[in-house]
């Protein structure tokens, strides 16, 4: 299935960016990526592994590839609203747009990290969060939300530069 999209040129390094923690299924891309998710809460849409799951292979890299400017975030908004009426799942859900995350905050370490951290017994560097870009601040939230089971973290922290050494 084609969307009925034209390709668009990508707008940033944050755009189709895959991770290295994310390797063993971004290859065929039947996980949605980080980059991906982070579009989709921008874009205030809930697109369930099995709305991803139907989408093609050719529609879920156009996704990857989607631009992050707001008009591209909009486009995307409504793109997906329409496109997954016809699938299987149902319509996508709205969900409230962010504003004001932790991961849009490059200032602190968010708490819901360092308790994550604390748990797998994690040291962070003090000054390593401000480094990031906002995908991988969005990336590292997301993988330490409570109920997560945590296996990426390290891997994503260690990717990042962010791990104290001996932590």
């Amino acid at each position: 299935m084609n969307s009925p999209r034209s390709a668009v040129p990508l707008s940033g390094p944050l755009t189709s960016t895959c991770f290295g923690f994310e390797a063993d299924f971004t290859a065929d891309l039947r996980c949605i990526p980080m980059a991906v998710r982070r579009k989709l809460d921008l874009a205030g849409v809930k697109l369930k592994l099995q709305h991803w799951s139907e989408l093609g292979e050719d529609e879920r890299s156009e996704l990857l590839a989607w631009p992050d400017d707001a008009a591209a975030i909009e486009a995307l908004r409504e793109h997906l609203l329409q496109r997954t009426t016809a699938l299987s799942a149902g319509q996508a859900r709205e969900l409230p747009r962010p504003a004001g995350e932790p991961w849009q905050q490059a200032d602190q370490l968010p708490a819901v990290l360092a308790a994550s951290c604390a748990q797998l017994g994690l040291s962070v560097r003090a000054n390593g969060w401000s480094a990031l870009d906002e995908l991988q601040r969005f990336a590292l939230v997301k993988l330490s939300h409570p109920g997560h089971e945590h296996r990426n973290l390290p891997r994503a922290l260690a990717e990042f530069g962010l791990l104290q050494p001996g932590g």
